[in-house]
Order: structure tokens, then sequence, then C-alpha cells
């Protein structure tokens, strides 16, 4: 069975091979776009095929040595080996033909509110701005800054970010939910620990393709607001409040100087919140019939607490934890996104079976 689906998917990627060596294609922008891009996601499939044919040509030479009785032996051996390398590469081969994410390789929006907790929790918020931030810098991800509602002890009630790069979504998409923080606050005289608590929000990036807003669905406000840009900001009504009428959404954007960038920032935004709202009610719809083990996003889900005291760090998901929780909120974040993945893939692989 999964041979013959090998066999198909390497006479398709045969085929786009020569699909991208005529003129005709190459001389069309978009189909070569399209064919370069299903080339690229089947060719490490067709790797691990071209492996896979390797390791079954070896074993079956293996048996023919087997019926040597000085070469049995030596060919058991091998065969276990072998054996062992089959089945490893199917497991892989599996996992590669799962039905991937549409939105992996889309750009990302991350919402960040602090929660239970008042200044602490607004606080803590900061710093998860601050470790997604340094995450994108390790990865070389551009990150820009849409919306903040800073507070005076440098927290932020609210803060909204774009990171722009190759694969974001999927490494990101399963920070969605709520982080929880125990620790002794700088304003507590006592020394007791307090539990605080933010939210993240992940949505893949909504392009204009992805979703058309009707302008007469929309009012628009200007009005005045503090940034990047300083007390200029304060001077002109540069912020820019959107309100799409049909859903009821708001989305402001105060960071730059200029009305107009705040505006395109804005639409941005509230193209991808309505993007986002439409693949919740989808979500919900697939959890009635089946639970998604990782990564569903839901924000009111608990999925991560970090222990000061301990300096540990627990992703509840799946169980798993870390005690470098200061070398994490610096960035160091692969490890544990890794696991998420491989957990990801793996209940994704059950549930077909």
């Amino acid at each position: 069975m999964l041979l013959k689906k090998l066999e198909t998917i390497e006479t398709r990627y045969r085929e786009l091979e020569e699909l991208l060596s005529q003129p005709e294609i190459i001389s069309d922008r978009n189909a070569f776009h399209k064919y370069s891009k299903e080339l690229a996601d089947l060719r490490e499939i067709v790797n691990k095929a071209q492996d896979l044919k390797l390791v079954i040509n070896s074993r079956k030479e293996a048996e023919q040595m087997a019926s040597d009785p000085e070469m049995k032996e030596l060919a058991e051996n091998e065969l276990k080996e072998l054996k062992v390398k089959q089945e490893s590469l199917e497991k892989e081969i599996e996992i590669l033909l799962l039905p991937k994410d549409p939105n992996d390789e889309k750009n990302t929006i991350i919402e960040i509110r602090g929660g239970t907790g008042g200044e602490e929790a607004a606080l803590f918020a900061g710093e998860l701005l601050r470790m997604y931030l340094r995450y994108a810098e390790r990865h070389n991800w551009k990150t820009e800054i849409m919306d903040a509602n800073p507070t005076g002890l440098g927290g932020y009630k609210e803060v909204v970010f774009s990171v722009v790069g190759k694969g974001v979504y999927s490494r990101l998409k399963y920070e969605g939910g709520t982080h929880r923080v125990q620790r002794v606050p700088a304003t507590e005289a006592s020394g007791r620990i307090h539990t605080s608590a933010a939210t993240v929000a992940v949505m893949p990036e909504a392009e204009e393709v992805d979703l058309k807003i009707d302008e007469k669905d929309l009012t628009f406000e200007a009005f005045r607001g503090g940034g990047a840009g300083g007390q200029n900001v304060n001077k002109v009504s540069s912020a820019v409040r959107i309100v799409h009428i049909p859903s009821g959404l708001v989305v402001e954007c105060r960071e730059e100087r200029s009305q107009l960038q705040n505006r395109q920032k804005a639409l941005k935004l509230l193209r991808t919140r309505l993007y986002d709202a439409e693949a919740e009610k989808l979500r919900k719809t697939r959890e009635e019939t089946r639970r998604v083990m990782v990564g569903s996003g839901d924000r009111s889900e608990k999925i991560r607490t970090y222990n000061y005291p301990q300096g540990r760090v627990t992703d509840h998901r799946i169980g798993f934890t870390m005690y470098q929780m200061q070398d994490f909120l610096d960035g160091n974040m692969d490890e544990l996104i890794d696991a998420l993945s491989t957990a990801d893939r793996i209940a994704k692989l059950s549930n077909l079976k």
C-alpha cells in the first residue's frame, strides 16, 4: 500500500520536473511558482522513498545470502539491522505523507494580553513579548509591533505584533493559549508566590486573496495616540480605529507617525482576525467529532506554566518539563516546539489509522 502511494508520488515528481523545463511554463510566472512549490514539497518524500527502495533491495539480497551456510550468520545480523532501518524509514514517510496545514508557510500575527494578576500579569505579558522577539531574532525573522497598550511599570495590557519569515506559523502556532507564571512579584513585600496569567493568540496572517473585505462594511476613525513616534504622535490624529460592522470587530493601530501606515496595518490586522474567527468556527466543528490533541490555538486553554522558584517551564499538553527557564525566556524555545510538533504529527497519524 505504502509503496504504491510512493510510486504515484514519484511519477508526479517526474512530471513536475518535465513541466518546469518547458518554455511556456518558465514564462508563466504563476504556473512556474505553483509547480516549483509542489516539487519542493514532494522532494523529501521522494528522497526517503528512494532510501526505502535501497533498504528493501538490500534485504532481498541478504535473504538470499542467508541460504548459504557460510554466510548465514553474517546475513542474519544484516537482516536485523535492515529491518530496523526499514521500519524507521516507513514511519518517517508516513509522517511526511500527513496532510499539511495550509497555513504553515504564512506569516503570523500574535496578540498577547495580560490576564489575571493585574500589573504582574502585564509585566509577564511584556516578558512573553521579549521571548517571542528573541526567538524570531534567532531564526532571522522580521518582527514589527502593530499596536501596543503599555503600562507605567514596563508591562503591557495588550500588544500585537507581526512575524515575517519562512515557516513562521508552522513553528509558532503551538503558542496559542493561556500562559501562567508563578513567582514572587517585585511589588510583594512579604515574599509570597503569586500566580498570574497572560493569553496568547497566534493567527496566520490573512492576505487579500484569503479574505475580501467590503469597504462599505467598515467605519474609520482617526484619534491621537502614543506609540513608536513618541510625543509627535500625540500632536496629530495619526492613530486609526476600524470597526467591521457585520462582525462588530474593532481594531486599532497607533504605532506609526502616519495615519495611512496605521490604516494599512489596521486593515491587515482586521483581515487576519476575521480569517482567524472563521478558522475557529471550523476547528470547533471538527472537535465535535475528533479531539485535536496539540496546536488547537484555543486561547482559553491553559497550555504552559513558568515557575520561577524552580526555574521550570512545563507544557501541560504533552507533559514536557525543562529546567532552563531563563534560557527559554531568552528565546531558546526550539526544544519544546520540536516536541510539540512531533506530538502533533503522532496524534494526527494515530487519528488516520
